[in-house]
């Protein structure tokens, strides 16, 4: 296990993005939580959702005056294999629970679970299934509140390996899902809260720039700023659909010839079959010059990741399975107009023809995309009403209240 160092933030730059009520709230819950210690654990301190969020969510509550830790377990590739599996299948993946893969799981949970033995924490917050398992090394008696946070959909999971790690989720004090509809079976309903994951408004992923900076930005990667571009920012991970969303760039190529495509990746520690879907993309837009594909490895960082969202006129994130899928509410943030799949946590951001589209096929897709470049004034209507949603809904100050909430009522 490693203790993540993370950079400063200052809790006051956020106040403008609080209503007085809740701003009120925050601080009779800070004060009432004053003196305890959380930690917060989860595979990776790089790529990936859960991530980015703990970067901002850490020090802006150390800001505030909480007293919090955030911990990465440490895996090797065979672990990181069979947790990418407990994803999948937990997402519906039809395949068998071999023991191999238990023995593989436990011994990488009890190896971990060695350094969080002499812990004294008030709240231990676990996020995804990787350190699930650690859960079984709590002391006891323990006074401390156990908190797994599941960021993926679990609304259709591969019931051996739900059946597998509910031994371990039931050890649990609370549970978090993203919406109701994730929760699997045989989970007690009083110890189930909702909280949807958030963006940081002042992250450099989503500071303002002006669209003309974010084009000279994207111009870098051969991009051209005076053509239409539909742009995917995402893993490489066949429930994201890479594959799909390049489908959908030729049909709609067929109507406006000078489309371009970006498909926008980070490529994580903790996702090993990220470099085969990758490589997937890479041989499925062969030698179409209009398709560009880059990763953190062509020196895509945040701030490249704000510019393609700024620069593009339609974002896409055509999952087929998505726990919440953060690039949407960015895009929205920065005032593009979104297309997503119908599915998970994507409908709780896209309102079907209010601040979105939501779609189940490659050419329903392509129809939408079709749709919002010939009507720009209806694309700009969409974004302006997606802004304003995910401004009410989905931004750190409110995530963080509503953990706040959460720990409070487990005292």
């Amino acid at each position: 296990m490693k203790k993540v160092q993370v950079l400063k933030k200052s809790y006051k730059d956020y106040l403008q993005f609080l209503e007085e009520d809740d701003r009120e709230e925050m601080d009779q819950l800070l004060k009432k939580l004053q003196g305890k210690k959380i930690a917060m654990i989860n595979a990776t301190e790089f790529g990936g959702g859960v991530a980015e969020i703990l970067h901002s969510f850490i020090p802006l509550m150390q800001d505030m005056g909480l007293d919090i830790d955030w911990w990465v377990m440490h895996g090797e590739k065979e672990f990181f294999n069979v947790t990418k599996a407990f994803h999948n299948c937990l997402q519906g993946d039809d395949a068998c629970l071999e023991q191999q893969t238990i023995d593989t799981f436990f011994k990488y949970s009890q190896l971990n679970a060695n350094k969080i033995l002499n812990w004294e924490y008030d709240f231990v917050v676990i996020h995804d299934p990787q350190p699930l398992g650690l859960v079984a090394w709590r002391k006891a008696p323990d006074i401390s509140r156990w908190i797994w946070r599941c960021h993926i959909d679990t609304s259709t999971p591969n019931l051996d390996y739900w059946n597998y790690l509910q031994h371990y989720i039931q050890q649990y004090d609370a549970v978090i899902f993203t919406m109701e509809d994730f929760v699997g079976e045989g989970l007690d309903a009083g110890r189930l809260y909702f909280i949807t994951p958030p963006i940081d408004p002042l992250s450099y992923k989503n500071i303002p720039l002006e669209k003309e900076e974010a084009k000279k930005i994207i111009d870098r990667f051969g991009i051209d700023s005076n053509r239409p571009l539909i742009t995917q920012i995402s893993r490489f991970d066949p429930w994201k659909d890479p594959l799909g969303v390049i489908e959908v760039y030729k049909i709609v190529r067929k109507e406006f010839p000078s489309v371009q495509l970006a498909l926008v990746g980070s490529m994580a520690s903790d996702d090993p079959e990220g470099w085969d879907y990758l490589y997937m993309a890479l041989r499925r837009a062969g030698e179409d010059y209009d398709i560009k594909i880059v990763t953190n490895f062509n020196g895509v960082s945040n701030l490249e990741v704000n510019a393609f969202q700024k620069a593009s006129d339609i974002v896409l994130q055509k999952s087929i399975k998505e726990g919440f899928g953060l690039t949407v509410s960015e895009a929205l943030w920065k005032g593009t107009p979104v297309i997503g799949g119908n599915t998970g946590g994507i409908r709780l951001q896209i309102e079907d023809g209010i601040t979105g589209y939501l779609v189940d096929t490659v050419e329903e897709c392509a129809e939408k995309v079709l749709t919002l470049l010939r009507n720009p004034a209806l694309a700009e209507e969409m974004a302006a009403a997606g802004f304003e949603k995910v401004r009410k809904e989905f931004l750190i100050t409110t995530n963080i209240l509503k953990y706040l909430r959460l720990f409070n009522d487990l005292l």
